[in-house]
């Protein structure tokens, strides 16, 4: 279960310098249902934050103007708690350390998957708004415990590599309606990602093999000239 960003219009600040980064978090917020206000620097950035409203930012550390860790201090230091989740490329643990004594509420390293920062995001989001979601998701016999990554179908334990269980908890996620192959790459590949390359069609090929093979009915279909969609017909 996703939080209903679509009803609430949910706004995040984005302070992100890179042009490439900044339209790939954009779009894929946007596509999620969030509402993202961009800004490329820290000075305009840092001025939306204290006299707008937002449920929560993704700032950049490295920022022209003012930087991200600085950004977030001051928002501290007036009793803005606005949930931050920090964009770095900086990996160390002395720099993620040094983020969240800042005020930052998570830490996310460069380059990243798309699934993984709206996971963070959400989670940022609902321990803000005190809200408690599920840890499974379902359909038909199919469950998926997001919390321990535990994948069953009926009495059967599923084995899947990392990216398997991204690219299943964003079909699982998006049960019933069909979602492209862009909308996959942008999703659950990072930014970096070769478009030009087959591996969402080999990735969904074997994700069937192990989610579909042996049962009776099929859960992963392919919609030709579309994409793809997880679903029971019932």
């Amino acid at each position: 279960m996703n939080i209903d960003t679509k009803d609430n219009s949910m706004r995040i600040l984005l302070i992100e310098d890179d042009i490439k980064i900044a339209a790939f978090v954009s779009k894929g917020l946007k596509e999620a249902g969030y509402v993202v206000e961009h800004f490329i620097n820290g000075t305009d950035g840092l001025s939306a934050a204290k006299t707008e409203s937002y449920d929560a930012g993704i700032f950049d550390i490295m920022l022209p103007g003012v930087d991200g860790l600085t950004i977030i201090d001051d928002l501290r230091s007036s009793n803005i708690s606005l949930p931050v989740l920090i964009l770095s490329a900086k990996r160390s643990v002395d720099d993620r350390v040094k983020g969240f004594n800042t005020g930052g509420d998570d830490y996310l390293t460069k380059p990243f998957a798309f699934a993984e920062l709206l996971a963070r995001l959400q989670a940022l989001i609902r321990r803000a708004n005190h809200i408690v979601e599920p840890n499974n998701l379902t359909v038909h016999d199919l469950t998926i415990d997001i919390r321990t990554r535990k994948v069953m179908r009926g009495d059967k334990k599923i084995i899947l590599q990392p990216r398997e269980f991204s690219l299943l908890e964003y079909l699982m996620r998006n049960a019933n309606r069909i979602v492209s192959k862009s909308m996959i790459m942008e999703h659950v590949w990072d930014y970096n990602f070769d478009p030009h390359t087959n591996v969402v069609e080999a990735r969904v090929c074997r994700l069937r093999e192990k989610v579909d093979k042996d049962f009776e009915i099929s859960l992963i279909h392919t919609i030709r000239g579309a994409g793809y969609v997880l679903k029971h017909d019932t």
